[in-house]
């Protein structure tokens, strides 16, 4: 048997393991390794999950250790199996995988995706960060004034009890409680429960769809949320793309985000409004370069907020979403552009006042700039979050991060959220999309 170990962030990975490895008597899964989130190395992909043929589970190491367990495992095989990378970084990889012996593979879609009895829907983008889940809300919300019944399923975030995370349905605050859901999982979850949607996430995306299809208060549609830059985990029917002319030419320079662009049915060129003209033509240029056949959508990211007399003249600190601002590499996202938009007097500089696993996450991407990520991957990256917002000297906090972010954590200052929808200009938008989709 072939040995091989996926080389994963707890997510992608896993579901490759599932689909194409699991039952599989020509491969043996030997490890997993782990990047990107912290405190998944260390643990096991449990033998509930891995099935008859791991009694054990499968050990998930860190991927610093990857040529050590390459030799002891004696793998011949490694696949690369995580979203949102420069194409450098994979190669980069593969050299490593190569020097020590093994094959470097990446799965593709006809390995991977599973087919809904239901037609599928899918958004994903060309970088983390580029306006998903206002793409999908926007979705669901024209197909709700259709008549339709919507199911969405998340690109999966299982960073803590993945037997008890098999599979998991969202349809209220009180489920985020009932599945222990950290801040990252909330961020993506909370938008659709607070919209009336239902959403589906997890590990086992076979059962998941079932459920999903199944759900007791109907589905037409299975909408498919991704995460990162990854493409679907399910057939889509309608792939819609976004891409962000904030960073252009990512398009066709990270992995797997050109995948997304090559494969749409539909591309939304979001945030044109605070684009530079260039980054917006040069992100067209791309698209009519890979994929002419798309439709282009453009939009732009409109944003609210609450309070704006906590922003005109004050100094404040900018809270944004954790992974936009780390693999994600954005440095301008909704709550800057709302703190020049309103007057700020000035954004403070966090990083000096961080402490604890956040002081990590500065050092790990130093390149996030004078903004502060809202990681919350377990409690003790909450309470330092709370401890650097205490520390950083400011007349109020600007919150863009897609839930109330001060539900969980405790601020000692005045806060203010910002709020951001997609709003499409021109012709085509998004409705006509849909409707010569229905119409098929």
């Amino acid at each position: 048997m072939k040995k091989v170990i996926i080389i994963g962030a707890a997510g992608r990975d896993f579901h490759n393991f599932n689909t194409y490895y699991k039952n599989n008597a020509e491969c043996e899964v030997v490890a997993f390794t782990a990047a990107q989130i912290p405190d998944i190395a260390g643990r096991k992909y449990p033998a509930e999950l891995a099935g008859a043929a791991y009694p054990q589970g499968i050990p998930i190491h860190d991927e610093t250790e990857l040529e050590t367990i390459i030799a002891k495992y004696g793998a011949d095989e490694c696949v690369f199996s995580y979203s949102d990378v420069n194409y450098s970084y994979v190669m980069g990889l593969g050299a490593r995988v190569n020097a020590a012996g093994a094959a470097f593979t990446l799965l593709g879609p006809n390995q991977t995706m599973i087919k809904s009895n239901k037609k599928v829907i899918a958004v994903c983008a060309v970088r983390t960060g580029c306006g998903k889940s206002q793409t999908t809300r926007k979705i669901i919300e024209i197909l709700n004034a259709k008549g339709l019944k919507v199911i969405a399923i998340r690109h999966p975030m299982p960073y803590g009890d993945l037997v008890a995370q098999k599979v998991q349905r969202f349809a209220s605050l009180d489920d985020l409680k009932k599945h222990n859901c950290t801040i990252e999982e909330m961020e993506e979850y909370e938008p659709h429960v607070a919209s009336g949607n239902v959403i589906y996430a997890g590990v086992d995306y076979a059962e998941i769809l079932k459920q999903a299809e199944n759900d007791p208060n109907g589905c037409d549609v299975i909408l498919w949320d991704g995460g990162n830059n990854d493409f679907p985990f399910y057939k889509p029917d309608l792939m819609v793309t976004v891409a962000d002319p904030h960073r252009p030419g990512h398009e066709l320079s990270y992995y797997p985000g050109e995948v997304t662009l090559r494969i749409a049915d539909v591309v939304v060129i979001n945030k044109i409004d605070s684009a530079d003209f260039a980054g917006i033509q040069e992100v067209r240029q791309n698209i009519a370069k890979v994929n002419p056949a798309a439709t282009v959508v453009e939009a732009a990211s409109t944003i609210s907020v609450t309070d704006p007399a906590l922003i005109k003249g004050k100094k404040v600190l900018i809270v944004e979403d954790g992974p936009t601002l780390t693999h994600g590499e954005m440095k301008i996202g909704a709550g800057v552009v709302a703190a020049h938009r309103f007057g700020a007097a000035e954004i403070v500089d966090p990083r000096q006042y961080a402490v604890g696993k956040l002081a990590e996450t500065y050092k790990t991407y130093p390149n996030i700039g004078v903004v502060l990520p809202a990681m919350g991957y377990g409690d003790q990256q909450i309470k330092d979050l709370e401890a650097t917002i205490a520390a950083t000297p400011c007349d109020s906090i600007v919150v863009a991060t897609p839930i109330d972010l001060g539900r969980i954590v405790k601020m000692n200052k005045p806060s203010t959220r910002v709020a951001y929808d997609l709003q499409e200009i021109g012709k085509p938008c998004l409705e006509d999309v849909l409707e010569e989709f229905l119409g098929k």
